[in-house]
């Protein structure tokens, strides 16, 4: 049940993420210029291109679970800038969507992909 519901969790946060969260914020790169909160002090654009990257990016390859520890990082790191510095003023009910979705990636980083997932089908784990 453990690779169920390591399916379910990928399926679900990270569909989540891309449909609600990463398309989204694609028609962002059109505006010019391109207007976007610089949590980090790295300027717009790039506030833009890295968020792109954690919530859209890597949550397609968590979905598919490719690489999926490693893009689970920046998944992660990309929920809490936004509830701990983006959203840090505001109240726990606008919170809560980057508090669970840093929850589930951060479990997805110490579980893994499970057994149904790209990264089993390249490297499947030796069973003693």
């Amino acid at each position: 049940m453990k690779d169920i519901s390591l399916l379910i969790l990928r399926f679900v946060f990270g569909g989540l993420m891309i449909l609600n969260h990463g398309i989204p914020k694609l028609d962002k790169l059109s505006q010019n210029p391109i207007k976007f909160p610089d949590p980090l002090g790295v300027g717009a654009e790039y506030s833009l291109y890295l968020t792109l990257f954690g919530e859209l990016i890597c949550p397609v390859l968590i979905v598919i679970g490719l690489f999926t520890r490693w893009v689970s990082i920046p998944a992660a790191i990309t929920m809490a800038v936004a509830a701990f510095n983006v959203h840090l003023s505001d109240p726990l009910s606008v919170k809560e969507a980057s508090l669970l979705f840093l929850t589930a990636f951060t479990i997805i980083l110490l579980q893994g992909a499970g057994k149904y997932s790209l990264d089993n089908l390249i490297r499947p784990k030796a069973k003693f």
